[in-house]
């Protein structure tokens, strides 16, 4: 079965002409209808995929006789979940497998309604429960999962471990259902030191990465990493191990190793997701510099914040136990080339006052937590808009549903790193004024001037002809693109797609473009 790429690849000019004609928002019902039922696969991958659509054609998805084009729409990041739901109970594996799949593995988009999700958990093959599902939960039915009443829900539940309070745990080990108490009680087993150490491997692998980071280890283990490791970086895995103990984070905090100095200055204790979310920033030293250790003294944490690597001071700065005024007087620099992205909101919120105090804090990475926070209140919001960091901004920016359309405007012409293009999805995205961009010597900045509906027409066929691929597509689909160049970008080889789904195109010549596409695209 050809990949979406590879059925893209063979779609021909005239295809292809179909295809952005399917994503016009000026193509009339009965084309899109139209399309959906006659077209090539290109076409209707392209149309049920790539675009909202309006609920006549939702339906004729819904009822569509080949399963391929069902799958398309199941994807479809754009509409509403509901709408995708209503594939619940496809018969085909491959549209229900699609379905749990979500849009993708970066998708944080609207939740799947509740009741899918119990369905999907209940009653789909469990090869297709695995991926991106749990992406299109709500955070109603994350919070719920541990005590659920569905007994295969609250399995999922137990997944949770280690956000769950000692009641919650305590039930699922004696739940009714088999599986709950099964899962529970290898959780269980995984805090249990004796245990941790029978399972450890005896050379360096992925396995004893996991243990030696993660797992509660007994001191026989502590101490054979100390005199005998198994490989060179046994002492800094153990360095950030939660159940290290306070003599070892002592000695630990004196080791030669400056990494390990900052792995011991920085300890966190976060979870898994966080430590997964924290893990895709480059820059080591930041990974660590979200929770402290309690076990380091004063005496110990003096010496950590003089250290002589940069990364050691820049890990124990934010260590909650300084004042603000302590804190000040540590000889740290915060880098800004680092990855500013979303975060889902976690499964217990925040407390206020934490979020507050960091919010106000002097310390770029305390404000940059607190930028974070889906549920910052609008005061600190304004303050943080204008923060002085990068990262802080950014932050908000990507992650607050009321960031301000100036924050995120300037975000995106400063920030270029991972999950830019996130910031055009946010609600507030600007619109006028763009135009100004349209010379910037960012080839991204220049493609943001076509979402300005006032670019003049010269400037927008100019920059058909810009060097920058993207640019180049951003302005074929301007509205203010002269008729006479457009009719040329209507058959060319690069932009045809591009050009048949500009909103100028009058409805007669939709139809009549369809009518003559559709006797010379490929058939299937």
């Amino acid at each position: 079965m050809p990949t979406p790429d590879e059925i893209w690849q063979d779609a021909d000019l005239p295809t292809r002409r179909l295809a952005g004609l399917a994503l016009n928002p000026a193509a009339p019902l009965e084309v899109l209808l139209h399309l959906l039922a006659e077209a090539p696969l290109a076409v209707r991958m392209v149309l049920c995929r790539d675009r909202v659509l309006p609920s006549a054609v939702v339906d004729a998805v819904i009822a569509h006789p080949d399963h391929r084009t069902r799958s398309f729409f199941a994807r479809n990041p754009h509409v509403d979940p509901a709408q995708r739901a209503q594939l619940l109970n496809d018969p085909h594996w491959f549209v229900r497998a699609h379905l749990a799949e979500g849009p993708g593995p970066e998708y944080d988009g609207p939740p799947l309604p509740d009741d899918a999700v119990v369905h999907m958990i209940n009653s789909y093959e469990q090869e297709h429960l695995g991926g991106a599902l749990y992406r299109q939960f709500s955070l109603g039915v994350r919070r719920s999962m541990p005590t659920h009443p569905d007994p295969k829900v609250r399995a999922w539940g137990v997944g949770m471990w280690t956000w769950l309070p000692a009641g919650t745990r305590a039930a699922l080990l004696t739940d009714p259902d088999d599986e709950v108490r099964s899962r529970a009680q290898r959780h269980l087993r995984e805090e249990d030191p004796v245990w941790v150490e029978s399972v450890l491997p005896d050379r360096p692998c992925h396995g004893r990465t996991d243990i030696l980071m993660h797992r509660a280890l007994s001191r026989a283990v502590v101490d054979a990493v100390l005199t005998a490791p198994a490989g060179p970086q046994d002492r800094s895995m153990i360095a950030g191990n939660p159940t290290l103990p306070p003599d070892v984070v002592r000695l630990l905090a004196a080791d030669p190793d400056p990494e390990i100095r900052a792995e011991i200055a920085g300890r966190t204790d976060l979870g898994p997701v966080e430590r997964r979310t924290l893990a895709a920033d480059p820059v080591p030293d930041v990974r660590r510099a979200i929770t402290r250790h309690p076990d380091l003294s004063p005496a110990e944490r003096q010496a950590l914040a003089t250290d002589p690597d940069p990364g050691v001071r820049l890990a124990v700065s934010v260590h909650p136990a300084w004042s603000e005024e302590e804190r000040a007087g540590i000889d740290y620099a915060v880098p800004l080339d680092g990855l500013f992205l979303f975060c889902p909101e976690p499964l217990t919120p925040p407390d206020p006052e934490a979020v507050r105090r960091d919010a106000l804090s002097g310390h770029p990475m305390l404000r940059r937590n607190a930028a974070r926070v889906h549920t910052l209140p609008a005061d600190l919001v304004a303050r943080l808009a204008v923060d002085d960091d990068l990262g802080v901004r950014v932050l908000l920016a990507q992650n607050h549903p009321d960031a301000p359309a100036a924050l995120l405007l300037r975000s995106f012409l400063e920030y270029t790193g991972h999950q830019r293009d996130r910031l055009l999805t946010r609600p507030h995205f600007p619109i006028d004024g763009l135009a100004v961009h349209a010379d910037d010597e960012d080839p991204a900045v220049r493609a943001l001037a076509a979402r300005d509906p006032k670019v003049p027409q010269a400037a927008v066929e100019r920059l058909t002809r810009d060097p920058d691929p993207a640019v180049r597509a951003a302005f074929a689909r301007h509205p203010n693109l002269p008729s006479s160049r457009l009719a040329d970008l209507l058959d060319d080889e690069e932009l045809v797609h591009h050009a048949a789904a500009n909103p100028a195109l009058p409805a007669p010549v939709i139809r009549a473009l369809v009518s003559t596409c559709a006797g010379s695209a490929d058939g299937e």
